[in-house]
């Protein structure tokens, strides 16, 4: 674990509150680095999800005797150093060949880890895909297809799919341009079969190309584009309940900074409580009728005669239902 700073100055105090856990996060950096030993394999695929992931990202090439379930302190340290949350790190070893970590930080600290094995057999890379590629920066269209993601209880693919989402969707924005959707990130699993190898997660790029349809809407086709890696899930490290409690506070509402009883529910909506005091409901306005108004000469006891407007006497014939008029001399 990193020690604690105590800031000595102004300036060290608002970098350090700068480089804190934020309501309102901004972009994520990522860092690609590299174990001692790493296989072309491993290479290649760390050099097109780099390719995907620009700008927001940096790659170093030095190599690192990193050990991340077993001490991820070197981790935090560059975590900390380069100010970024998410890593992938590349490794290659006889017992865990061709192996891809990726780690998500919170506070500089790691929050939860998964491993994926990448299948050599299957593996193309961005340059094997003759076409036109995404121009860089862009946000991808994500989506996920496979019922071990949507699985109630947290599993593996749970946490793959919640891992690669942060990894892949980039800059968070209110505002999307229809123009900028250029491609899409296709991430599937197979249905688990009890008795086989867990299935693999596949993972694909398609260009998105819009062509005429003699309609009002064109007609929406989809051309790989590459890299296409399937991935073996390996080790897990779940988040610690206590960190990912902390890490997934809901902001609440500028507003409930300076108004009193506005607050934030559980999906994000902001609402408020109204206080009401105590009401006389014989005071109450409602809608005036003729048949309650009183006369200006006093109370009508019969109810058989009553005063309009004008003060003229008013007669109800209720077998005809005819009103005779008496107007006063």
């Amino acid at each position: 674990m990193l020690k604690a700073i105590k800031p000595k100055t102004a300036r060290s105090k608002r970098l350090l509150e700068k480089k804190a856990p934020q309501v309102h996060e901004g972009h994520r950096m990522t860092l690609f680095l590299r174990y001692t030993s790493t296989s072309e394999i491993v290479n290649l695929a760390m050099t097109d999800l780099h390719s995907l992931k620009r700008p927001l990202c940096v790659k170093f090439s030095k190599k690192n005797d990193i050990h991340p379930f077993e001490d991820p302190s070197s981790l935090e340290f560059f975590s900390e150093k380069n100010d970024a949350s998410l890593f992938c790190f590349g490794s290659h070893s006889k017992k865990r060949p061709h192996t891809i970590t990726l780690a998500r930080m919170f506070d500089y600290k790691v929050l939860d880890m998964i491993e994926l094995h990448i299948d050599p057999e299957t593996f193309r890379t961005l340059s094997q895909f003759k076409n036109a590629k995404a121009r860089v920066g862009l946000k991808p269209l994500i989506s996920f297809s496979g019922t071990a993601f949507e699985s109630p209880t947290d599993n593996a693919y749970t946490l793959a799919k919640s891992l690669l989402l942060d990894f892949f969707k980039g800059e968070d924005t209110s505002n999307v341009d229809v123009e900028g959707l250029q491609y899409m990130i296709h991430i599937s699993v197979a249905e688990e079969v009890e008795g086989q190898p867990a299935p693999k997660i596949q993972l694909r790029a398609y260009m998105i190309k819009t062509k005429k349809s003699g309609q009002s809407l064109p007609r929406v086709e989809v051309e790989e584009m590459g890299p296409r890696i399937d991935f073996r899930v390996g080790r897990i490290r779940e988040a610690d309940p206590n960190m990912l409690k902390e890490a997934l506070k809901k902001p609440r509402g500028t507003e409930a900074k300076t108004k009193k009883n506005i607050d934030m529910d559980s999906m994000g909506d902001k609402v408020g409580r109204i206080h009401v005091g105590k009401q006389d409901l014989g005071e109450l306005q409602t809608r005036k009728m003729k048949g309650l108004k009183r006369s200006r000469g006093g109370d009508d006891e019969d109810g058989d005669v009553d005063m309009d407007a004008g003060g003229d006497d008013v007669d109800d014939d209720d077998e005809g239902g005819v009103q005779l008029k008496r107007v006063k001399a």
